[in-house]
C-alpha cells in the first residue's frame, strides 16, 4: 500500500495541526460483486464508504512500535458500493505516529514521529468480470477536519463550526481541497491486525450532578475507561471543556494523580458548538480513565442527565467466568477486578487508563491467570506477544513497556525499568494460555524468544550466580514510595528467574524441544543452588530480608525441600503475625502469598488478610468506595493518591476461583481437559458459586453450608475428567451424565 499525507507538518503543544480529512473518489461502471479494502492509518483512522462509517472500532488499527509492525485492517465492502460514483473517506488522528502525550516515556522522541499518514488499497470485481484497483495516491483530496487537536493521553478538541456536511458522500464538491502528498513508507513489517477491536461495550448515565464553581461535576458512580457522548443544543461558538478524573478530595475534583507530568492539560476534551440545533458528539481518537467529569461552559438549563453519557470502551473480549459468594466485600473485590481488567484492555493489557495507558509487562504477567479465567484475551495476548518478541534487543533484553519508542531498556548508569519480574510476561502469557486453553501454537512462537531471554539471564548472573538487575516488589504498603522495597532485589530477581526457567522447561517439554529444555534447566539448577546457598537460611527456613514477599515466593516457586516446607510456612505465618495479620507485600509477593497460605492449610488467614476492613487490605479499598483496584495501599492522610485503576493486584480473583470455589484447571499442567475440585471451605463463608467456560464447555462449582454440613455440586462437560481433593469425607449422592454434562452432588457432615 502507498502512504499519503496532508502535509509534512505535525502537531505540537505549541502549534496544533488539525486531523486531516481524506477523500478518494472512483467510479464503478457495473455492479460490484466483490470488493476488499485494506487500510491503515498512522496513527488512528476512521473510514467511511459512501457516507457509512465501517470502522471496526475505536483507535483502529492498533498501537505498535512502527519500526517493528505497521498494522492494517481488511473490510469486505461490496454491500456499500454503488454503480457509478463512490468515495472512500477517512479521518486520521495522531495516534502512535505523533504521540504528544506521555513525555515521561519519550514517545515524543520516537524515531518514526511525524504527520499522520494514510494508506489503502481497494480491489473490486464487477459483474462483467472486470477487476479494478483503487489506491491511496496523489489523486486523493485532503482538507482540515474540525478535530483541532487530538492525543491519546491529553484529549481531543473539536470545533463543530468547521464541520463540512456531506464530506464523506459521493457528489461532495471537494474541488477546493488540496491533493495529498506522497509519504514515506514506515519501516515496520505490514501485518493484518488479529486483535479484537475496541468497542463501546456499555453505557452509564450520571447518578449525580452538582454545581461546582463555574461548572458542574457529573458522577457516573463507577471508575471505568472510555469517553463521553455529548448531547447539547447550544449557541454558535459556545465552548465546553470536559475534564475527566477519578476521585473527589474534600468534595473537589482531584487531578494530581495523573497530572504530575510535563503538560498540565490531561484527559480534557473541548467542544465548540455550531449552534445548529441538537448536536451529538463523542471524541474519536482518545479515551480517558474516570468516574467523574467536571464540565464548564454550560448553563444551568443545559446541566441535565442527558447532556453526558459515559461510553465504556475496551477491547471486545468476552467474559467467560464468574464468581459470587455470600460475602459482599468479596463480591465487590471481584467486580472491581473485572472492571479494572476491561478498563485496562485496549488491544493489550495496560497499567492504568487515566495516566499512562502503557503496556507494562509486569502488569500483564501478574494478571495473566485471572484474565484467562475471567475473559477471552488469548487472541489479543498472542498479537501483543508478537510485539514483545520484536522488542527484544540484540542481547535478549526486554523494555518495561511494549510498545515503546526506545524507553524502558536498562541503560548503564540509568534507573532500571524492567527486570525478571517484568520480563516474565514473555513466559507467563504463553504458559498460562497453554494451561487454560491448550494453546501450543503460541508456545511455538514463543520458544525462540524465550531462549534468547534465558541467554540474557545467564549473562547477567553475578559472582554468586544470582541476579540483581531490575525492578523489585513494587508498591509495598506503608513504604516511602512505589520503588521502596523491603525485600532485597537480589531475592525477588533471583527467585522470579527460577520460576521463569521452570516454566520455560515446561514449555519446551510440551513442544518436545529436548536441548532447549536442558538449556533452561541449566539456569534453573544454577539459580536454585545459589539461592539456597546465599539467600536461604536452611536451619530456620527463612529467606534473606525476613519479609512476607521473600518467604512467599520461595515457597511458591519450590526453593524449599519437602521436609523444610512446614517450617517455612510457619515462618511465613510468623511474618504475617508480626504485621498484626496484615499483608505487607508489593505486587510480586501478592501474586503468590494467598495461594501459598491456602495450599498449606491457612486459607482462613488468607481470606482475612484480603477482606479485613482496616488498611492495608482489599477490603479497606472497598470500604473506602473503590469500584476498581487501586495502584497502591495508601492511607488518606499519609500518601498522595496514585492511580485508582490498576489490575496488577487482580490475581486475588484467580484465588477466588481456584481456592474458594476449588476450581483447579489442568492441575497436571499437561491436560486442559481435566479439572480437580478442591475447595477451601473458609469458615466465614456459607455459600460460593463459580463458573468458567473451558475449551470443552462450561464448568460450574457451587458449595453451601446446611445445618448438617456442606453440599458440593459440580456440573461439567462430559469430556472433562473431574477429580476431587476434599479436606473432609464427602458422600457422593448423585453422579450422572445427561445432555452432554456430568453432574456431581456430594454431601459432608460437619
Amino acid at each position: 500500500m502507498k502512504f499519503i499525507q496532508r502535509t509534512k507538518e505535525y502537531a505540537t503543544f505549541e502549534r496544533y495541526v488539525p486531523a486531516p480529512y481524506f477523500r478518494r473518489t472512483f467510479s464503478a461502471k457495473e455492479k460490484v460483486v466483490t470488493a476488499k479494502l485494506q487500510i491503515t492509518g498512522l496513527g488512528f483512522y476512521e473510514v467511511h464508504i459512501n457516507g457509512t462509517d465501517i470502522t471496526k472500532g475505536f483507535l483502529a488499527p492498533y498501537r505498535s512500535n512502527l519500526n517493528d509492525y505497521v498494522y492494517y485492517d481488511e473490510y469486505e465492502i461490496t454491500e456499500y458500493l454503488l454503480e457509478g460514483d463512490n468515495v472512500i473517506a477517512c479521518i486520521v488522528g495522531n495516534g502512535w505516529q505523533n504521540a504528544l502525550g506521555g513525555h515521561v516515556w519519550d514517545f515524543d522522541k520516537a524515531p518514526w514521529r511525524g504527520t499522520p499518514k494514510l494508506a489503502f488499497r481497494l480491489e473490486m470485481v464487477c459483474a462483467d468480470g472486470t477487476a479494478y484497483c483503487v489506491e491511496s495516491d496523489t489523486q486523493t483530496r485532503t482538507a482540515d477536519s474540525p478535530i483541532l487537536f487530538n492525543d491519546l493521553h491529553y484529549g481531543e478538541y473539536y470545533d463543530a463550526r468547521l464541520e463540512l456536511q456531506g464530506w464523506d458522500l459521493p457528489g461532495f464538491d471537494d474541488s477546493e481541497w488540496d491533493f495529498a502528498e506522497e509519504a514515506s513508507t514506515p519501516l515496520g513489517e505490514q501485518r493484518l491486525c488479529s486483535a479484537e477491536p475496541i468497542v463501546a461495550a456499555s453505557e452509564l448515565t450520571p447518578i449525580d450532578i452538582k454545581k461546582y464553581h463555574d461548572g458542574y461535576i457529573y458522577d457516573f458512580g463507577e471508575n471505568n475507561a472510555g469517553i463521553c457522548r455529548l448531547k447539547i443544543q447550544g449557541k454558535c461558538g459556545q465552548k465546553l471543556l470536559l475534564q475527566h478524573f477519578e476521585t473527589l478530595v474534600d468534595n473537589q475534583p482531584y487531578f494530581m494523580n495523573f497530572r504530575d507530568y510535563p503538560e498540565q492539560r490531561y484527559q480534557e476534551d473541548e467542544y465548540i458548538c455550531s449552534g445548529k440545533g441538537v448536536e451529538i458528539h463523542s471524541p474519536r481518537f482518545t479515551y480517558h480513565g474516570f468516574r467523574y467529569v467536571y464540565i464548564t461552559g454550560i448553563t444551568e438549563e443545559q446541566a441535565t442527565a442527558e447532556l453526558l453519557t459515559y461510553m465504556i470502551l475496551h477491547s471486545d473480549i468476552k467474559q467467560i467466568g464468574g464468581f459470587v459468594c455470600d460475602d459482599e466485600v468479596v463480591n465487590k473485590i471481584q467486580e472491581a477486578t473485572l472492571r479494572s481488567d476491561i478498563s485496562n484492555f485496549h488491544y493489550f493489557p495496560t497499567d492504568c487508563p487515566q495516566r499512562e495507558k502503557n503496556g507494562w509487562t509486569a502488569d500483564a504477567s501478574l494478571s495473566a491467570e485471572q484474565l484467562l479465567l475471567n475473559f477471552t484475551p488469548e487472541i489479543s495476548f498472542r498479537e501483543w506477544l508478537r510485539n514483545i518478541y520484536k522488542a527484544l534487543d540484540e542481547h535478549g533484553q526486554l523494555p518495561g513497556i511494549v510498545p515503546t519508542g526506545g524507553w524502558g531498556y536498562m541503560v548503564e548508569g540509568g534507573p532500571p525499568w524492567n527486570g525478571p519480574a517484568w520480563d516474565s510476561v514473555l513466559v507467563n502469557l504463553p504458559y498460562y494460555m497453554y494451561i487454560y486453553r491448550g494453546d501450543t501454537a503460541t508456545l511455538r512462537e514463543a520458544a525462540t524468544p524465550i531462549i534468547r531471554y534465558i541467554t540474557y539471564l545467564y549473562s547477567k548472573l553475578n559472582e554468586n550466580d544470582l541476579l540483581k538487575i531490575g525492578l523489585g516488589d513494587w508498591c509495598q504498603p506503608n513504604r516511602k514510595g512505589e520503588s521502596d522495597y523491603a525485600t532485597p532485589l537480589e531475592v525477588t530477581d533471583s527467585i522470579v528467574s527460577v520460576d521463569i526457567a521452570k516454566k520455560a522447561m515446561a514449555i519446551f517439554d510440551a513442544l518436545g524441544m529436548v536441548e532447549q529444555k536442558k538449556y533452561a534447566e541449566g539456569l534453573y539448577q544454577r539459580l536454585r543452588k545459589a539461592i539456597r546457598k546465599h539467600l536461604i537460611d536452611t536451619e530456620s527456613c527463612s529467606v534473606m530480608g525476613n519479609t512476607q514477599t521473600g518467604q512467599a515466593i520461595a515457597l511458591a516457586y519450590g526453593l524449599f525441600r519437602e521436609y523444610e516446607k512446614e517450617k517455612a510456612v510457619l515462618r511465613l505465618v510468623e511474618l504475617i503475625e508480626e504485621k498484626d495479620g496484615f499483608m505487607d507485600t508489593g505486587v510480586i509477593g501478592a501474586r503468590v502469598i494467598f495461594r501459598v497460605l491456602a495450599e498449606n492449610g491457612f486459607a482462613d488467614l488468607a481470606y482475612d488478610m484480603i477482606t479485613r476492613p482496616e488498611h492495608p487490605s482489599y477490603g479497606n479499598w472497598i470500604l473506602r468506595g473503590a469500584t476498581t483496584l487501586w495502584e497502591g495501599f495508601w492511607k488518606d492522610d499519609t500518601c498522595k493518591i496514585l492511580s485508582m485503576n490498576h489490575h496488577f493486584w487482580g490475581d486475588v480473583s484467580a484465588w477466588f476461583y481456584t481456592y474458594l470455589a476449588g476450581m483447579r484447571i489442568n492441575p497436571s499442567g499437561n491436560d486442559v481437559h481435566s479439572v480437580c475440585i478442591a475447595p477451601c471451605f473458609v469458615k466465614k463463608l456459607s455459600e460460593v458459586k463459580a463458573y468458567h467456560i473451558l475449551p470443552d464447555g462450561k464448568i460450574s462449582v457451587e458449595w453451601k453450608r446446611i445445618q448438617s454440613g456442606i453440599i458440593l455440586e459440580v456440573i461439567a462437560p462430559k469430556e472433562v475428567k473431574i477429580t476431587f481433593d476434599l479436606p473432609c469425607d464427602f458422600t457422593c449422592t448423585k453422579n450422572e451424565e445427561s445432555g452432554g454434562k456430568s453432574y456431581y452432588r456430594m454431601e459432608a457432615v460437619q
